[in-house]
């Protein structure tokens, strides 16, 4: 493409010295011819290009560590997707573990460093975060603050809404209770 390029060029400089209108008529259309070439020769290689990116099939790759692991797949639909898994709850087996690769799906396989354990989340971080929104119950106290504890807190996770409905439910149920209507 370059010595193209170059060729263009001397023309366009012979274009401009040239004085008699027959000679400036060719070289014009020389240099268009050119320039057809030129747009010719970028979209044979763009083509070329494109045929060799959708020839080329979707690969993934896992990196293995004792506590994290690492996809990346290439050309799927044109992009390429990563995920990093790292902190995982318990060691594994760098060695044993692998991937396996179906026309949709990845599935990656970890072998646990000990066997015969249960895993209820994959990583530490997970653990933790579900841990937190676990209620606690404290054993010592009177089992009626516990339950309130556990509503109080639902109650402040709440949109403003559904706080005045459990208002308004609240209110009414006292006011029987204080009218000596037990029933609700």
């Amino acid at each position: 493409m370059a010595a193209w390029q170059k060729d263009l060029e001397e023309v366009k400089v012979l274009l401009e010295k040239a004085t008699r209108k027959r000679i400036c008529v060719a070289l014009t259309a020389e240099i268009s011819k050119i320039e057809t070439e030129i747009k010719n020769k970028m979209q044979q290689k763009s083509q070329k290009k494109a045929e060799l990116l959708d020839n080329e099939k979707p690969a993934a790759v896992v990196h293995f560590t004792e506590r994290s692991f690492d996809l990346l797949v290439r050309n799927l639909n044109g992009k390429s997707y990563s995920m990093i898994v790292n902190n995982l709850l318990k060691p594994i087996f760098v060695e044993v573990s692998s991937k396996k690769v179906k026309t949709d799906t990845v599935l990656i396989l970890c072998r646990k460093k000990v066997e015969n354990t249960r895993w209820d989340y994959l990583t530490q971080v997970e653990k933790e975060c579900k841990e937190k929104e676990k209620p606690s119950y404290d054993t010592e106290t009177d089992p009626s603050e516990g339950l309130m504890n556990v509503l109080k807190k639902n109650y402040d996770a709440e949109d403003d809404d559904m706080k005045r409905t459990i208002n308004k439910a609240w209110v009414e149920a006292r006011q029987k209770q204080a009218k000596g209507d037990t029933k609700f």
